[in-house]
């Protein structure tokens, strides 16, 4: 299994997803790839902004190492599953895919809701994290059943 998220900048949301998901997936043993990328190009080559890097390690989560991508149609030949923090990032990775396969790997990653973006309030760190990674266990039960 190969996930990919994304946000804007691949500097907040995606990389704690990417980190949380990652851990919790070594935790379990299982054989899968967790990557991120944004849908924007700002940041592309940076570590993820400090406040994120900060509570992930809060929570022993080490996301330091990680390095911000732009996403490119390219990643649906490489991901089995895209997951997208918010409805702007939904259309914007949809609008890239080349075909009903590549649509279909496309998912808002808390189903009907948005994961809000931290950037601007720092407060929302911390609430943000524990949504991500309460998701994230969710993320591991569903997919390993239809795996």
């Amino acid at each position: 299994m190969k996930i990919l998220m994304v946000c804007l900048g691949n500097i907040c949301r995606s990389p704690l997803a990417h980190g949380i998901l990652k851990q919790k997936v070594k935790d379990k043993q299982l054989n899968w790839v967790v990557e991120s990328a944004g849908t924007g190009d700002w940041h592309i080559g940076e570590a993820p902004d400090r406040r994120a890097i900060a509570i992930a390690k809060k929570y022993g989560v080490d996301i330091s190492g990680q390095r911000a991508r732009h996403f490119h149609p390219a990643f649906f030949n490489e991901y089995d599953l895209i997951f997208v923090m918010d409805r702007q990032n939904f259309a914007d990775v949809c609008a890239q895919a080349e075909n009903k396969d590549d649509l279909e790997k496309v998912q808002l990653f808390l189903d009907d809701d948005i994961v809000p973006d931290p950037y601007f309030d720092d407060n929302l760190f911390d609430p943000v994290f524990q949504m991500i990674d309460k998701r994230c266990t969710e993320v591991i039960a569903k997919v390993s059943l239809s795996s």
